[in-house]
C-alpha cells in the first residue's frame, strides 16, 4: 500500500470462484423511479435479505447508479472569486467532518456525545463556506451545482430493450445451485410485498433451469433404461418367473447403493443420476449370469435346490472376480484430484457401490429365489422358439470358432492391428475436456474501442438487442455495459425451451456471431456457458504470454500470433487484451514559468484530480448510510483536451492563473492495459473456436505457436483452455492405475500371471470399437467419453473372467486340452455373455437418443459403452479364445498338485455331505 500515491484508494483484495457469470440474475425496471432511486432501494432493502441465503457469497448490484452528493464546479466561477481546488477540498474537509466525541461519566450515568459537524443534505453542501473574502463569505453554491445524484453513470443494464438494474446472486465455492435459488425464490413473495408500486422485479437468467431439466432427463432415462432392460431379459430367459430373478437385482441394488450414498454424504445430481442409468445395466449382469448357469443344471434335470445350489457354486468365483474387477475400476477415478475428481468422485463411488450390491445380492437372494420360483416343466412355445435360436447361433459360433483356431496366425495378426489402431485412432481423435451443452443461453462479450463510453456503450448495444431479438429461438435478452469500464459488457440471449426450438446454442452460435460481427464499431464474441460446472466463463480459448522484456515487445509477439490465429481458420474471432489504443491527453509543464510564478507541482496535479478525476472526498450520512462526496466540473467542461485552457491553478501569492500558460496539451495513445502474469508483463491471447474445432486442437495450436516465441518469453493457459491442460490428463492416468489394478485382482484370483493377460487381451477389442465412432466425429475424446472407457474397461474383462474360468475349469476336473477347454467354456458361455451385452447396451439405448438439457454429456457416455460392447464382445469371442490356446496356463499339468488334490477332496466332502 505504501508504494502507490496517497490519493488513491486502498487497495482491495477480492476472492472468489473466478465463474464470470452469477447463478442468477434478477431484473428491476420502473417507469416512474430514476436509477439512483432503484439502485438505493436495491442497496437498502434487496440486497441485504438476498445476501442472507445460505450459500450466497454476494448479491452484486449491476448498473446501479449509487447516490452521491455531486459538487458540479464552474472553473469560470471559481477563478472570479479566488477559489482553487485546494480551497475546495481543504472546506469540504473542514466542514463535513463526523467526529468521535466520546462520552460523558457522571457518578452513575455514562452518556454518549454526539455533535453534528458533518453535513447531512444537499442545503447543507450549497451553504458551505469555502472561505473569506472582502469581508462576506464565499459558498458552495456561488461556484457550483449541488445535486444528490449517481455517483458514476458508466454502467447501464438493458432488459429486453427496457432499461433494468440487474443483482447477479453468486455462489460460494461449496454452494449448491438449486438450494441458493430455491431459497431465492422463497423470498419472492416478500420482495415483491414490500417493492415500491412503479417498480418491477423479473427473473431474467435461472441456471438451475438447465440443471433440473437436466436431472429429469437423466430420470426419465433412468425409467426408460428399467423397461427396456427388463423386456430384453424376458426376450433371452423367454419365461416371466425367470425374469423376476434378476429385475428384483434392480431396486436392491438402487436401494442398497442409496444407502451408501447416505452414510457417504452424497446427493443426487446430474452425475450420479446418471451412474444410476448405466447400472442398471450393470447390477443385472451377475443376476443373470447365476440365473443362466442355474437354468442350464435345471434342463439337464437337476432338482430345483440341487440346481441352485451346484448352479451358485459353479459359478462364485466367476461373479465375486466380475464384481471386484468392476469395482476396481472406479476406485482410481474416485481418489482423483483437481476438477476432475470433485465431479466423478461421487459418479464413482456410486457406481462401485451398485455394483458391489448387486453382486452380494445376485450370490445370496439370486439362488434363493431360483430353488423356489424355477421348476422343471415342459417349456412354452416361446420359450422352445428362443432355445431353438440360441441352440443354433450356439452351434454356428462354435463351427467359426472351430476354424478360426485353426489360423491363430491371423487372429493374432488380427489382434497386433487392432492394437496399432488402437493408438492410431486415439491419437488422431478429437480432444476436448468436456462437450458443448446447451445450457439454454447464448453469451457475447462486447468491447469497445478505449475511448468509447458509457453513450457510446449503450448505443451499439441496441444493436446488438437487435440482433438477439431477430432469432425466433429468443426468449428474453439483455445487456450490461460497463464492465471493467465503460467500452466494455457482456450480452446474453436466453432461449426458449429446449421442447419449442429446433437449432441449440452450438448451432446458434455462428450465425449469431455472424450477424453481431456485422456491427462496426464494436467487437462481440458470442460463446457458451463453461460445459462443466465451476467452469471460469469468458471465452473459451485462452493463452497468455509473458515476459520480462516490454510491454512493446509482447504486442509485438501477439500482433503475431493473432495475424497466425486468423490464418488458421480454426476460430470465429480472436482477440488480445493489449492494444496501444488507449487516447491519452499528455500535459507538459512547463517547470521554470510554473516556479516563477510559485505554482508547485503538487497544486497543479491537485487542481487536475479534482476538476477532472472524480474522486470522493468524504462521506456523508442519509438515512442510516453513508455516500461519497464528489467534486468535479461537468461533462461538458471537459468534453476535450481544449477544456483544460478554461481551467486555473493558483499561484504563490493567491491569485489564480489559466492552466494553458503553465501547460502544453498533446495527444497520444497508451497501451490500454499492463496486464501482469506470475508478476512478468504479459498479453492474453483469447478466441472463439469455429464449430466443429475442440478446445484440445486450438490448444494444440498455440502450443506449435508458443514454440515460435523467442528466448524470454513464457505461456500458459486460462479459462476452459487451462482446464483442459490441467484435467485433460487426468482420466489417462486413471486409465492406467485402472488396468494395473485390474490385473492384480484377476492375478490373485486366478493365481496366474498369464491368464489375466488373456482376459485382458478383450480391453483394446473393446476400446478399437468404443473409438471408431469417436474417430469419425460422431463425439469426441473428452471426460465423459474416458469414463466411458473405464466402464468398458470393467465389464468387457467379465466376457473374458466367464471364458476363462470355465475353462480353467474344464482342464481341471475334465482333463481337457486348452483348445478344446476353451471351445467348450466359450459355447457354454455365449448365451450369458450375449445377455449381458444386450442388457448393457439396451440400457444406454436412451442415452443414445438423448436431447434436451445435458444431452451432449449422456450421448458421449452411452455411445462410448455401447460401441465398445458390441464391437469389443464381437471380437474378444474370437480373439481371447486364440490367446488363451496361445498362452493360458496348462491347468492338466498341475492336475495332482496339492492345489488339486486339495480342492478334490473338497468337492468330495462336499458331495458326501450333500
Amino acid at each position: 500500500k505504501y508504494l502507490i500515491p496517497r490519493e488513491a484508494n486502498d487497495p482491495v483484495i477480492l476472492k472468489s470462484t473466478g465463474e464470470t457469470t452469477a447463478i442468477m440474475y434478477l431484473g428491476f425496471s420502473s417507469d416512474e423511479l430514476s436509477g439512483s432511486a432503484i439502485s438505493d432501494y436495491l442497496t437498502r432493502a434487496v440486497q441485504p435479505v438476498l445476501s442472507t441465503v445460505d450459500g450466497v457469497a454476494n448479491a452484486e448490484i449491476l448498473g446501479g447508479q449509487t447516490f452521491a452528493m455531486r459538487l458540479w464546479l464552474d472553473p469560470q466561477r471559481m477563478n472570479g472569486r479566488g477559489v482553487s481546488s485546494d480551497d475546495v477540498v481543504n472546506a469540504i474537509r473542514s466542514n463535513n467532518f463526523q467526529a468521535a466525541a466520546g462520552q460523558t461519566k457522571g457518578y452513575y450515568i455514562v452518556s454518549n456525545v454526539t455533535a453534528n459537524t458533518d453535513l447531512q443534505n444537499v442545503g447543507d453542501f450549497k451553504r458551505m463556506i469555502i472561505k473569506a473574502k472582502d469581508g462576506g463569505f464565499v459558498r458552495m453554491e456561488d461556484i457550483a451545482t449541488v445535486e444528490l445524484a449517481a455517483q458514476s453513470t458508466d454502467a447501464s443494464v438493458a432488459f429486453s430493450g427496457e432499461r433494468a438494474i440487474f443483482i447477479g446472486v453468486k455462489s460460494t465455492p461449496l454452494g449448491n445451485p438449486l438450494n441458493i435459488v430455491k431459497g431465492v425464490r422463497d423470498l419472492f413473495p416478500e420482495l415483491e410485498r414490500n417493492l415500491p408500486p412503479s417498480l418491477k422485479m423479473k427473473v431474467a437468467y435461472d441456471s438451475t433451469k438447465f440443471i433440473t431439466s437436466s436431472i429429469e432427463e437423466v430420470r426419465n432415462t433412468l425409467i426408460e433404461a428399467v423397461v427396456i432392460v427388463v423386456v430384453v431379459i424376458f426376450l433371452f430367459l423367454a419365461s416371466l418367473r425367470s425374469v423376476i430373478i434378476p429385475v428384483v437385482t434392480i431396486p436392491l441394488s438402487l436401494i442398497g447403493v442409496c444407502s451408501l450414498m447416505l452414510v457417504a454424504g452424497f446427493s443426487f445430481n446430474l452425475l450420479t443420476l446418471l451412474a444410476m442409468v448405466l447400472a442398471i445395466g450393470l447390477v443385472v449382469d451377475d443376476a443373470i449370469v447365476v440365473v443362466e448357469n442355474i437354468h442350464r443344471h435345471l434342463e439337464e434335470g437337476k432338482p430345483p435346490v440341487q440346481a441352485s445350489l451346484e448352479g451358485a457354486r459353479e459359478i462364485i468365483g466367476p461373479v465375486i472376480s466380475m464384481t471386484i474387477t468392476l469395482a476396481a475400476v472406479y476406485a482410481p477415478i474416485g481418489f482423483l484430484g483437481g476438477l476432475t475428481g470433485a465431479l466423478f468422485r461421487e459418479f464413482a463411488f456410486t457406481l462401485a457401490g451398485s455394483v458391489i450390491v448387486s453382486g452380494v445380492i445376485a450370490l445370496t437372494l439370486s439362488p434363493m429365489m431360483c430353488s423356489v420360483l424355477l421348476k422343471q416343466e415342459e417349456p412354452g412355445w416361446f420359450a422352445r422358439k428362443v432355445d431353438k435360436v440360441f441352440g443354433a447361433t450356439t452351434r454356428w459360433y462354435g463351427r467359426q470358432l472351430d476354424r478360426s483356431l485353426d489360423y491363430r496366425p491371423i487372429t493374432a495378426l488380427f489382434a497386433v492391428v487392432v492394437l496399432g489402431l488402437v493408438a492410431f485412432m486415439y491419437m488422431h481423435t478429437s480432444k476436448e475436456l468436456a462437450p458443448e451443452e446447451d445450457q439454454g443461453i447464448l453469451f457475447a462479450i462486447t468491447k469497445g474501442p478505449k475511448y468509447a463510453n458509457i453513450d457510446y456503450s449503450d448505443y451499439y448495444g441496441e444493436k446488438m438487442d437487435k440482433v438477439f431479438a431477430s432469432f425466433p429461438e429468443t426468449d428474453l435478452r439483455f445487456i450490461i455495459n460497463g464492465i471493467n469500464g465503460p467500452n466494455n459488457g457482456i450480452a446474453g440471449m436466453l432461449l426458449k425451451p429446449w421442447d419449442e426450438r429446433t437449432r441449440s446454442t452450438n448451432k446458434l452460435k455462428q450465425p449469431v456471431q455472424n450477424e453481431l460481427s456485422k456491427i462496426e464499431g464494436v467487437n462481440a464474441f458470442a460463446f457458451n456457458l463453461p460445459a462443466l460446472p465451476g467452469g471460469p466463463g469468458g471465452l473459451p480459448i485462452q493463452m497468455v504470454i509473458n515476459t520480462v522484456g516490454s510491454f512493446q515487445s509482447v504486442y509485438e509477439e501477439m500482433v503475431k500470433l493473432k495475424a497466425e490465429a486468423r490464418k488458421s481458420g480454426l476460430f470465429i474471432v480472436s482477440d488480445s487484451d493489449l492494444d496501444f489504443n488507449q487516447p491519452v491527453v499528455r500535459v507538459s509543464v512547463d517547470r521554470s514559468k510554473a516556479n516563477d510564478l510559485g505554482v508547485t507541482m503538487q497544486s497543479l496535479g491537485n487542481t487536475l484530480a479534482v476538476l477532472l478525476g472524480g474522486n470522493y472526498i468524504n462521506r456523508f450520512n442519509l438515512e442510516g448510510r453513508s455516500y461519497q462526496v464528489i467534486p468535479q466540473v461537468p461533462r461538458a467542461m471537459r468534453i476535450s483536451q481544449d477544456s483544460l485552457s478554461n481551467y486555473y491553478v493558483p499561484t504563490a501569492t493567491g491569485q489564480q492563473v489559466p492552466l494553458s500558460t503553465l501547460v502544453k496539451v498533446e495527444t497520444g495513445t497508451n497501451p490500454n492495459a499492463l496486464s501482469h502474469f506470475n508478476q512478468l508483463n504479459s498479453a492474453t491471447f483469447q478466441a472463439v473456436p469455429m464449430p466443429g474445432v475442440t478446445v484440445g486442437q486450438a490448444v494444440d495450436f498455440l502450443e506449435a505457436e508458443a514454440k515460435k516465441l523467442p528466448a524470454g518469453f513464457n505461456h500458459d493457459y486460462l479459462a476452459d483452455s487451462r482446464q483442459y491442460v490441467q484435467e485433460g490428463n487426468q482420466l489417462a492416468v486413471a486409465f492406467g492405475f485402472a488396468l494395473i489394478i485390474i490385473f492384480l485382482v484377476l492375478a490373485a484370483q486366478f493365481e496366474s500371471i498369464r491368464d489375466p493377460l488373456v482376459i485382458m487381451i478383450s480391453v483394446p477389442m473393446a476400446i478399437s470399437g468404443a473409438l471408431i465412432p469417436l474417430f469419425f466425429g460422431a463425439a469426441t475424446i473428452n471426460i465423459y467419453t474416458q469414463v466411458g472407457l473405464l466402464t468398458l474397461v470393467g465389464l468387457i474383462s467379465k466376457h473374458g473372467i466367464l471364458m476363462v474360468e470355465f475353462a480353467n475349469e474344464l482342464q481341471l476336473k475334465e482333463g481337457l486340452d486348452r483348445r478344446s477347454a476353451i471351445e467348450m467354456a466359450a459355447r457354454v458361455r455365449l448365451r450369458p455373455i450375449l445377455m449381458t451385452t444386450a442388457a448393457m447396451v439396451t440400457g444406454l439405448l436412451p442415452l443414445l437418443t438423448a436431447s434436451g438439457a445435458g444431452a451432449a454429456s449422456r450421448f458421449s457416455i452411452g455411445l462410448v459403452v455401447v460401441s465398445g460392447m458390441m464391437i469389443g464382445t464381437l471380437f474378444t469371442l474370437f480373439v481371447l479364445p486364440a490367446v488363451y490356446v496361445a498362452i493360458a496356463t496348462d491347468h492338466r499339468a498341475g492336475k495332482e498338485s496339492q492345489r488339486a488334490r486339495e480342492i478334490a477332496d473338497f468337492d468330495l466332502k462336499h458331495a458326501k455331505t450333500t
